[in-house]
């Protein structure tokens, strides 16, 4: 039996979005439908999207090919160009059961985001081919960097009510997940919207007293300004919660970020990750960067690369930086390209360095693996484990790293 095919472009925020569009596409009985949920944080994304939307038009002459995202809902007339696609609609619409089940009228709805003021929570039974799950409690964003052209991709900043938050999560360990992830697009704004102003601190400390079965608890990308006393305790004091925190970190030179319009220094970065490992010493650190920002000089990218050692960040996403029509950043002196791949190669290869220390530092230890494929999966750290056997999947082991390999731990299993 054939069954709707989702194509993911982009964030943990879309991939939790595409399995709710799964849900309602199954719902509607579009088997031969294939949706494709775009991103739109640079040009490039937005070009592979188009790319594959060509390529799959002409691998599947008599699908029906839907195609949503953040790329749609900034550029909905380039989309609606494309006579490969058969129906086209924004964020909102995206979301909604009504939207799968009649596909007779417009081609094309893409609606104002910034006129929409809830965030719906939206039941997902399961992720397909995962053990670990996304669970949206926060969209839209308030704030206006200025090489971001995700706000008018998503709206305002909007939370989910806690009460659907811990709905949704009993729903996923009830059916096998171990590890649940907490997703947004500026998820450290969390609760300003609310009925007493919750903060993402409180509502993850009230979802963990609420789902005692809930084995593991991760929190995605954060500002490292925004963190509330909640979270630090919760850092400190809850083994369910995850040693591992993602930072919304972008540069690590002041004028820079100045530029970005971001809301941290680089001594706020320090401080926190130095708070952190006061708290709980073996925590890990991931961050985003931008390479070769408008403006950026030999200098400034060398101050974003000391960052990376002296904050020991070891799981980095590097972007180089892509001018995005429409952001005040598009407007400014630009950094030679070339110069952006080389400066974005370093910052890669100084992550890798600060990683093959990490997994070296764990040679040895026992590891609480989540397994998420045959015989891989991921430890608390976020440290990905390859196993000398399979396992079922969603399963949590102990296994005994003996070594490391290509960027991975390698374990064996302990009986």
């Amino acid at each position: 039996m054939t069954e709707p095919r989702v194509i993911t472009f982009g964030c943990r925020l879309n991939t939790y979005e595409s399995e709710v569009m799964r849900d309602h596409a199954k719902a509607a009985g579009l088997d031969d439908a294939i949706i494709i949920n775009t991103c739109a944080v640079t040009t490039e994304a937005e070009r592979q999207a188009r790319q594959n939307i060509r390529r799959l038009r002409r691998e599947n002459p008599d699908a029906k090919i839907f195609v949503t995202g953040c790329a749609v809902q900034v550029n909905s007339d380039k989309f609606a160009g494309m006579k490969e696609i058969d129906r086209i609609f924004g964020n909102d619409t995206k979301m909604k059961a009504e939207t799968f089940m009649d596909i007779s009228h417009e081609r094309v709805i893409v609606n104002d985001i910034m006129s929409v003021e809830e965030t719906a929570s939206h039941l997902v039974s399961g992720f397909e081919g995962r053990a670990r799950a996304f669970v949206q409690v926060q969209n839209g964003c308030d704030h206006r960097c200025t090489f971001c052209i995700i706000p008018f991709g998503r709206g305002n900043s909007r939370s989910v009510p806690l009460g659907e938050i811990v709905t949704q999560v009993r729903e996923l360990v009830a059916n096998g997940y171990a590890e649940v992830v907490l997703t947004g697009v500026d998820i450290t704004s969390y609760g300003h919207d609310l009925p007493g102003k919750p903060t993402l601190g409180q509502m993850a400390r009230r979802l963990l007293a609420q789902v005692p079965e809930l084995p593991r608890l991760r929190i995605s990308s954060v500002d490292p300004v925004e963190i509330d006393e909640d979270i630090f305790r919760l850092i400190e004091t809850e083994p369910r919660l995850m040693p591992h925190m993602h930072i919304s970190l972008q540069a690590g030179d002041d004028m820079v970020l100045k530029r970005m319009k971001r809301r941290h220094l680089r001594q706020d970065v320090i401080d926190f990750c130095q708070k952190v490992r006061a708290l709980r010493p073996d925590v890990t650190f991931g961050a985003d960067i931008i390479a070769g920002f408008p403006t950026e000089t030999d200098e400034m990218a060398e101050n974003t690369l000391r960052l990376v050692e002296e904050c020991g960040l070891i799981y980095l996403h590097v972007f180089p930086y892509s001018s995005r029509p429409g952001t005040p950043a598009a407007k400014m002196p630009q950094v030679a390209k070339e110069k952006r791949k080389e400066r974005a190669a370093a910052l890669r290869d100084a992550g890798e360095i600060q990683l093959a220390a990490f997994l070296q530092s764990r040679v040895g230890m026992v590891e609480n693996v989540l397994i998420e494929k045959e015989n891989t999966g991921h430890t608390e750290h976020f440290a990905p484990v390859e196993l000398d056997r399979v396992i079922e999947p969603g399963t949590i082991a102990k296994a005994k790293v003996i070594g490391h390999k290509d960027g991975k731990l390698i374990a064996e299993l302990m009986v």
